[in-house]
Order: C-alpha cells, then sequence, then structure tokens
C-alpha cells in the first residue's frame, strides 16, 4: 500500500536510490497503489554522476511492498521494502539490471522486459 509521501527504494541500476511517491497513475480517487502500479515520484537520494538527478520528476512500477499480497490460489506474498523500478513513458526501464526478486504478476501486466531482466520472478 504506497500513497504520496511514502518512501521507496529504487531496485534497479538507473542512478536513483530512494524515491517519494508523489502521485498514483490511473485515477483520481485512488489512495493506495499497489505491486504492478505506475506512480509520479521525485528522486530523494541519487548517485553522483548518473543521468537521474536528485529532486527530479520520474515515473516508476512498484515491485515490491511491505503489504502482502494474496493471490488466488491462497498464497500470500509479502516482502521487507517497498521498491520501485524507473520507468520511461512507454513503461520500459531506464535501467540495465534489477535487483531482487518480483513478482509474477508483473508479466500479466505486460512489463515483460522487466521480468526478462530480474534474476529472480516469484
Amino acid at each position: 500500500m504506497i500513497q504520496p509521501q511514502t518512501h521507496l527504494n529504487v531496485a534497479d541500476n538507473s542512478g536513483a536510490k530512494k524515491l517519494m511517491c508523489i502521485r498514483i497513475i490511473g485515477t483520481s480517487t485512488r489512495r493506495y497503489a499497489h505491486i504492478g502500479d505506475i506512480i509520479v515520484a521525485v528522486v530523494k537520494e541519487a548517485i553522483p554522476n548518473t543521468p537521474i538527478e536528485r529532486s527530479e520528476v520520474i515515473r516508476a512500477l512498484i515491485v515490491r511492498t511491505s503489504k502482502e499480497l494474496k493471490r488466488d490460489n491462497g498464497m500470500i506474498i509479502r516482502y521487507d521494502d517497498n521498491a520501485a523500478v524507473v520507468i520511461d513513458q512507454e513503461g520500459n526501464p531506464k535501467g540495465t539490471r534489477i535487483f531482487g526478486a518480483i513478482p509474477r504478476e508483473l508479466r500479466q501486466l505486460n512489463f515483460t522486459k522487466i521480468v526478462s531482466l530480474a534474476p529472480e520472478v516469484l
């Protein structure tokens, strides 16, 4: 459950390290974003000498949340942190590597490029 003002880790090598959610893309009445949702975020920490700078407004895809995700078969998945992957307007990742596990649900949401870069798909 990600809402505005929530801080997230970055799960790729785009250059950003920490993000803060400022808007949930989709509809104006949604309060929370979950795994697979796109958010507008601001970069709070960035690695020096990279294309992404601090205080830059970007789009990100949520790949991990501390709030559990329940699947249709009854399995519950919970992660230790809230994490996102920086994406461009077309939904392609800006980084070339993705760190940590990501859920299988992203494949059904047509983020196949992100799924293919991930080292582990749960």
